[in-house]
């Protein structure tokens, strides 16, 4: 049977090629390197998109949320001279 691969491995893999090709451009690389790698990279790009969306992935957390493991606490902020013009 076969293990399941985490989605972050495919962002992490896809990223690391990406930023390859960056460097192998400013390093003046032979255009056919860079061609192929960037092909490359966009298939992967479209993979790692697929396996993203498709992970079985379950959270309780909305928008309201930020989806963050905290929520964030709304802050009241009044600005100093508010309670003069609430009077005039």
């Amino acid at each position: 049977m076969m293990k399941k691969i985490s989605p972050m491995v495919y962002v992490f893999v896809t990223t690391l090629l990406l930023v390859t090709i960056t460097i192998m451009c400013a390093m003046d690389f032979p255009f056919n390197w860079v061609f192929y790698l960037t092909v490359l990279g966009q298939i992967l790009v479209v993979v790692m998109v697929y396996k993203v969306l498709t992970d079985d992935y379950k959270t309780d957390k909305t928008f309201e949320h930020f989806y963050e493991d905290r929520p964030i606490q709304p802050v009241e902020v009044k600005a100093q001279n508010e309670e003069e013009k609430l009077r005039l």
